[in-house]
């Protein structure tokens, strides 16, 4: 496996993430003993950047790493670990909380469930509009120099906050959404996390599925299934988005791989600044994803790819209209 630093000042990790948020109940049931067996496996293979959230599953995603985690060696893992987005027990949004106070709240609860002593890169899942990010990362600065945090990261904010964040403390890596249909990052914040020397973990390189072979036939979503209420898998935009991925299946077919095979190679082209964290669910989704690794596009075949599938061909927003209203990056 090979493995690239995130960014100037954060951890040398993996070339491929395992993002486990689809093992806590995000996209309808799943099972928690094959999700453990993924996260061996993962480890097994090399992968070392886990990254999770304390809000997936309420709790439950943490737990599930802890208890997959006390079978492996944890110096052989960066656990990456989102918080501040506050739901209430039917699963609601209710908003998000980056008050100092908070962080640290939110902090020690995290490590009693990942049953750690120290969490490698800890982030706000977004930005509190009612906190200034100084006063967020500021708080978190406090928890690296007590040894309980080794790295800072940050969630889908844009290059004003970047900097404003990275005044106050290094930031190791940005994460946010960068899929072949999801490029908005190419044109002002990808640029700055370069110039400041952040590395970019990149989520949704399948575009929750999308981007694979899973959506090319009509595949009904479970009512607990968030893509249910996403706006690329609705009625018109999701029958749209099937023939773009159509056109890359067949691409994809020339060079004997899967549709999301070629989706995460042409994201690991885009830089080694860039990891894609990828939601493998089972032990044949992630040597899939591992697979994507032995993949080489020429400079042709991304021109190719891009020209099949342009950066504006994708119908429907990455996320409700809602959410969207809540991503600083999208400000």
């Amino acid at each position: 496996m090979n493995r690239t630093q995130l960014g100037t000042t954060g951890p040398t990790v993996s070339r491929i993430g395992l993002g486990a948020m689809g093992m806590s109940g995000a996209y309808g049931a799943s099972d928690e003993v094959e999700s453990i067996r993924t996260i061996h496996a993962a480890v097994d293979a090399g992968i070392s950047l886990i990254d999770t959230g304390d809000f997936y599953g309420a709790g439950h995603n943490e737990m599930l790493i802890g208890r997959a985690m006390k079978e492996r060696n944890r110096d052989d893992v960066t656990l990456s670990v989102k918080f501040g987005a506050q739901r209430g027990p039917d699963g609601s949004w209710l908003g998000f909380d980056g008050r100092p106070e908070g962080v640290k709240s939110a902090l020690g609860y995290s490590l009693q469930r990942l049953g750690v002593d120290h969490i490698d890169i800890y982030r706000p899942a977004r930005l509190d509009p009612n906190v200034p990010i100084e006063d967020t990362v500021g708080a978190i600065k406090d928890m690296v120099d007590a040894g309980y945090v080794r790295h800072i990261g940050l969630s889908e904010v844009g290059s004003a906050t970047l900097r404003r964040a990275a005044a106050v403390h290094p930031i190791s890596d940005l994460q946010i959404e960068y899929a072949l249909i999801s490029r908005g990052i190419e044109s002002d914040i990808l640029p700055t996390a370069r110039e400041l020397g952040i590395g970019i973990t990149a989520y949704g390189v399948l575009s929750r599925g999308l981007l694979s072979d899973t959506f090319r036939s009509e595949k009904p979503l479970a009512a607990d299934d968030f893509r249910a209420h996403s706006p690329r898998f609705q009625g018109e935009n999701l029958r749209r988005n099937r023939e773009l991925i159509e056109v890359l299946a067949a691409l994809a077919d020339e060079h004997g791989v899967t549709v999301a095979q070629l989706a995460i190679a042409w994201v690991l082209g885009r830089g080694d600044d860039i990891v894609p964290v990828i939601g493998a669910r089972n032990v044949s989704r992630l040597t899939e994803t591992i697979a994507a690794l032995d993949i080489s596009l020429t400079p042709e075949d991304v021109a190719r790819i891009e020209k099949a599938v342009p950066a504006d061909a994708v119908a429907g927003a990455r996320y409700a209209e809602a959410q969207m209203a809540q991503l600083d990056s999208e400000a």
